[in-house]
């Protein structure tokens, strides 16, 4: 429990960014997040340590650097905060006991997240097989996620007016969201060998299932506002019908009606 609760300190120094502008309790405090309890991860085990433990601590710190250092860019070089002003609330729209109760949430989320590995390392479980799986798996969601995001940025340079229905886009249209499921599917299978106890279990099962349904309720906010920008183009009902909205071949191709996604 001290371990858990010093990894949740470091989430709420690395997320109190969102302080000085709202939404970045979840988006660029996310990454951070991630990437310092990775450090921290192999700083307080240095004599628990594995290769694979050592490898997942890596992946968080390389998966918090390209998804802060990504938004950054976003938020600096691009037109995103032009199309999303109205759609996300503003600082001063956001009271401040709102707001302390979004960076404690957010950041009890991001240990939860990374739970497993902090089990691993508490438990001194060695590199078993579900741990390499587990990586191999976050892996291929870190390089999904990145080469959704390159796609998209691309193709928005290309034709800024038209949705991004090329690349990994034209298997899913959320191939972002579906790549960050991904690695955190691997971070949870990775756990499954080496979880003791109702409590870690109860951790770690919290924090799988809060990040997908963050995903999900991510997904619904974009149908959204794709339906809104796009909905009266041919192209895009045709787009949206064919396309899945979050996992390649499952046809599930619309959220937007379930209303208890809220993110």
């Amino acid at each position: 429990m001290k371990t858990l609760l010093i990894i949740l300190a470091l989430a709420l120094i690395a997320s109190s960014c969102g302080f000085r502008k709202y939404v970045w309790f979840i988006s660029i405090g996310y990454g951070a997040a991630v990437a310092l309890i990775g450090v921290g991860l192999l700083a307080l085990f240095p004599h628990a340590l594995t290769a694979g433990t050592v490898l997942q601590c890596a992946l968080f710190i390389i998966y918090g650097c390209r998804l802060s250092g990504y938004l950054i860019y976003r938020d600096r070089k691009t037109a995103y905060n032009r199309r999303m002003k109205g759609e996300v609330k503003q600082n001063d729209g956001v009271s401040f006991g709102a707001k302390v109760a979004i960076w404690i949430s957010a950041s009890l989320l991001y240990a939860l997240q990374t739970s497993p590995v902090t089990f691993r390392l508490i438990n001194g479980s060695d590199t078993d097989a579900l741990c390499i799986i587990g990586l191999l798996i976050s892996a291929a969601g870190l390089i999904l996620e990145t080469t959704a995001d390159l796609q998209k940025n691309k193709a928005k340079k290309k034709n800024p007016g038209r949705f991004v229905d090329t690349g990994l886009f034209h298997l899913v249209r959320c191939p972002n969201y579906f790549g960050e499921m991904t690695f955190w599917t691997g971070v949870f299978i990775s756990g499954i060998s080496i979880c003791s106890g109702a409590a870690q279990w109860i951790c770690a099962i919290l924090g799988y299932a809060g990040i997908i349904y963050v995903m999900f309720g991510g997904a619904r906010r974009l149908e959204i506002r794709q339906d809104k920008n796009y909905g009266g183009d041919p192209d895009y009902q045709k787009y949206k019908s064919t396309t899945p909205i979050m996992i390649p071949f499952i046809p599930l191709y619309s959220v937007k009606n379930h209303k208890w996604l809220v993110a």
